[in-house]
C-alpha cells in the first residue's frame, strides 16, 4: 500500500515512513564504509516497521526491474523510485539528459516507483559545483519541463532535490529555482539548513510544491566543514554530521507538525546518512539502532496530533 499523489491519504504518519539504503550505510562511493548486503537490509526495514524504501547508490539494487519488484515484494516494502543526477544547465548535455531520465524512469516505474528525485549536477562526475547564470537557470527550467513530460509518462513524479555539491545547493539556489520553475520539490530539510535555507521558510513559501520529503537531521557544526570544501562529504557523514532524527540542529518536530497539519499525505523517507567504518555489525546492531531512534521520536510527533484529533466522547472521564 501506498500514499497515492494528488488524492487524500488515510494513511497515518507511521504509516508513511520509508527507509533508504543509505541509512544503513550504503553508498557507493570508494572508502565510504562496510556495505551491508541488500537482504539484511530489506530484512531490518521491515523490522523496524517501514514498508517502502528508495533504490539507494547505482547498482546495489537489481537493476531488472522485475528482479527489483519480486525482491521488494519478497519482504512486503514498496519501491517509491530513487535519486537520479542529471546535467540538467548544459546544452550540450540535454541529449544525455533527456536520455538517462528516459532509461531511469522506465526502469524505476516498471519496478512499482512513482517519485523521480532529480538532482542537478555539474557534470556526470560530480565536478566541483559553481553559480549557475540567468541564462543556466533558465535552460535548467526548460530541461526539468521536459524530465518532468518524460516522468509523468511513466506514471511518475519528479521532485527536484537540494543537495551538497550540486548546482541547488545553498539559498541563493533554492530561491533561483523556484522563481523560474514550477518543478516539484524534494523537502530535504537537513541539505536546505546546512545549504542556508530556513526549513521553515521554505515549507511556508513553497508547500503547494513539496512532492516527498526526506527527514534529515543536521549537526550544523560538524556540517560545516563540508559546506566550506574543507570536507569531502564522506569525511562529514563519518564524522557524524547527519544525526539521528531529533538529535541534531533542524527543527523537525514543528517542520513535521506543520507538514501534518496542512494535509501532505505523502510519503517520509528517513534518510539518515551513515558510514560504517568499524566492520560489519552483529545482527540486531549497528544502523538498525540508529533508525529504530529516530523512529521513536517520530512517534513522539504523531501522538499529540492523534490525541487533539481523538472524539470528544472517548477523552472523557480520563484525568
Amino acid at each position: 500500500m501506498r500514499p497515492t499523489m494528488g488524492e487524500e491519504s488515510s494513511m497515518s504518519l507511521m504509516q508513511r515512513l520509508a527507509g533508504a539504503p543509505i541509512s544503513w550505510g550504503v553508498c557507493e562511493v570508494p572508502g565510504w564504509g562496510v556495505e551491508l548486503p541488500p537482504r539484511r537490509v530489506f530484512a531490518e526495514m521491515r523490522q523496524c516497521g517501514l514498508g517502502a524504501t528508495e533504490l539507494g547508490a547505482d547498482g546495489y539494487l537489481p537493476s531488472d526491474p522485475t528482479e527489483l519488484k519480486d525482491l521488494c515484494a519478497e519482504y512486503d516494502l514498496t519501491m517509491i523510485g530513487g535519486f537520479v543526477p542529471l546535467v540538467l544547465h548544459r546544452p550540450d548535455q540535454l541529449e544525455a539528459t533527456l536520455a538517462a531520465a528516459e532509461r531511469t524512469a522506465r526502469m524505476m516505474s516498471a519496478a512499482g516507483g512513482t517519485v523521480f528525485v532529480t538532482s542537478g549536477v555539474t557534470d556526470w562526475d560530480w565536478g566541483p559545483r559553481h553559480e549557475l547564470s540567468d541564462a543556466d537557470w533558465k535552460f535548467a527550467a526548460d530541461t526539468l519541463e521536459r524530465v518532468d513530460q518524460i516522468v509523468s509518462d511513466h506514471g511518475m513524479t519528479q521532485a527536484i532535490h537540494p543537495h551538497l555539491r550540486t548546482v541547488v545547493e545553498t539559498k541563493a539556489d533554492i530561491e533561483a529555482l523556484l522563481e523560474v520553475s514550477d518543478v516539484g520539490w524534494t523537502f530535504d530539510m537537513g541539505h536546505m539548513q546546512i545549504g542556508g535555507m530556513d526549513p521553515l521558510v521554505f515549507l511556508d513559501a513553497a508547500f503547494d510544491r513539496i512532492r516527498h520529503v526526506h527527514l534529515k537531521d543536521v549537526v550544523m557544526d560538524r556540517a560545516m566543514p563540508v559546506f566550506h570544501h574543507e570536507q569531502t562529504i564522506m569525511e562529514g557523514v563519518q564524522a557524524g554530521m547527519f544525526s539521528n532524527i531529533g538529535a541534531g540542529d533542524v527543527p523537525i518536530r514543528e517542520i513535521v507538525s506543520r507538514l501534518e497539519s496542512r494535509g501532505y499525505d505523502q510519503w517520509y523517507v528517513i534518510e539518515q546518512d551513515a558510514a560504517i567504518t568499524s566492520g560489519e555489525p552483529a545482527d540486531g546492531e549497528g544502523p538498525i539502532l540508529d533508525v529504530l531512534a529516530s523512529i521513536e521520536f517520530l512517534r513522539g510527533i504523531e501522538a499529540p496530533a492523534s490525541a487533539d484529533l481523538e472524539p470528544e466522547h472517548l477523552s472523557k472521564g480520563r484525568p
